[in-house]
């Protein structure tokens, strides 16, 4: 890695999983960083997911004929979505444009955008992690998309014909295969697709931790501060932080849901709803699983870690500044037990995060339109641990005037 050019030092907002790993591809460019964030690195949205490094999560939320799928994603079983009433000004635009995306055509194109992405998620994070001693927070899994209903366990459906076209092996098992593959799933699942190629990290938030102290040692600077305001100069960019201003030429803005605050000031406005998941954590389970468990019903994953066994997913719309749902935390474990007979529910704790979501699932990577200097990155909706590497890598690539290897027309600033 080349020594960090501190001459022309680029300021990183946000220091999330997005954030850290284009810090570290900048490194990797010889480019100085300076990360700001008002929170500790990786411990933000970044620290609460379920794990999963899929390079074949490649399939939007908006599919065809979701729409159909609404009331029962709203009052079915685990009652998967809700919208707070403060964002129906909001959510009904954006839910059109959302359900526009639904169409095949549209959901193939994406598809391919997003596989640029999500495609080399694990060599890419086992790259940043030589040499931190910390290289087995990354380990091999399946995604296993478990069915109580064993009909809609098919071959043929569009999501998994998607990732099949896309090079990835997925085998379908029922009874007792489904049995041997995850012992303690609920004999109420009857069928389930093995997504395979797949891997999973014991702890997040240790991966933030781990990847920022590496980022620290190459060279990277840490300010933990509160962004207030961000404004052009004639040198560059100002950014005005708690009893201090910071000057950088250029800027990479990876604040995922709170980015937007500091885009409406300079004219940008782009589609994102805040789109809040929640997550139960066991420590003392009980039960072990060997993969990332999807209950497609409940829309949650299951995954075992660290600190227990995480139950994590859902999707709320609701403001930035809405309290958790308490409700929503008991419903967790009331799905968890019912996946998971077996599985020690006593004194669990619980976490809610705020994904930034656009209406094709795609992030924003690229240059500000009319506001050189500026770089967008964030957005990523459910994707943000997987597609954290190569999106960093590539606005890495933008901001060094390095060539990079994918086109970055689908997720452009200016896209909508």
């Amino acid at each position: 890695m080349p020594p960090p050019d501190a001459t022309q030092p680029v300021a990183v907002l946000g220091a999330g999983i997005v954030g850290i790993c284009t810090a570290l591809s900048l490194l990797e460019q010889g480019v100085a960083v300076t990360l700001i964030d008002r929170g500790a690195p990786g411990q933000e949205t970044s620290m609460g997911n379920a794990g999963v490094v899929s390079p074949w999560s490649i399939i939007p939320q908006s599919m065809p004929g979701t729409w159909k799928n609404i009331p029962s994603l709203l009052f079915g079983y685990g009652r998967p979505l809700s919208v707070h009433p403060r964002t129906l000004p909001t959510m009904i635009p954006w839910g059109l444009k959302f359900l526009a995306r639904g169409r095949e055509d549209r959901v193939r194109a994406t598809a391919k955008a997003m596989g640029h992405l999500a495609a080399p998620s694990v060599d890419l994070y086992r790259h940043h992690l030589q040499g931190t001693g910390a290289e087995d927070l990354i380990a091999d899994s399946y995604y296993v998309h478990a069915f109580r209903d064993a009909s809609r366990a098919r071959l043929d459906a569009l999501d998994i014909q998607l990732r099949a076209e896309a090079g990835a092996e997925v085998e379908r098992v029922e009874g007792a295969e489904l049995a041997r593959v995850e012992p303690a799933l609920s004999p109420e699942f009857k069928a389930a697709m093995l997504i395979k190629g797949q891997a999973r990290v014991r702890s997040p938030g240790r991966l933030g931790q781990v990847l920022a102290d590496k980022a620290r040692a190459v060279g990277a600077t840490f300010k933990r501060t509160s962004i207030r305001r961000l404004s052009q100069t004639a040198e560059g960019w100002q950014i005005d932080c708690d009893g201090k201003a910071m000057q950088a030429k250029r800027v990479v803005l990876c604040m995922g849901a709170w980015s937007t605050d500091l885009l409406k000031p300079l004219g940008l406005s782009p589609p994102l709803m805040v789109e809040r998941g929640y997550h139960a954590q066991f420590a003392d389970p009980g039960i072990t699983l060997n993969n990332s468990v999807m209950d497609v019903d409940a829309k949650v994953v299951a995954s075992s870690m660290e600190g227990g066994v995480r139950v994590a997913g859902q999707a709320e719309f609701a403001p930035l500044d809405a309290p958790a749902s308490e409700r929503r935390s008991k419903l967790l474990v009331q799905i968890a037990k019912n996946a998971f007979p077996d599985l020690n529910t006593s004194a669990p704790s619980f976490w809610m995060g705020r994904r930034p979501s656009f209406p094709d699932s795609l992030p924003m990577l690229g240059e500000a339109p009319d506001l050189p200097g500026l770089y967008l990155n964030f957005g990523h909706s459910h994707y943000g641990l997987l597609m954290a590497p190569k999106s960093g890598q590539e606005i890495a690539r933008l901001v060094s005037g390095t060539p990079g290897n994918i086109d970055l027309a689908p997720y452009s600033p200016s896209r909508f």
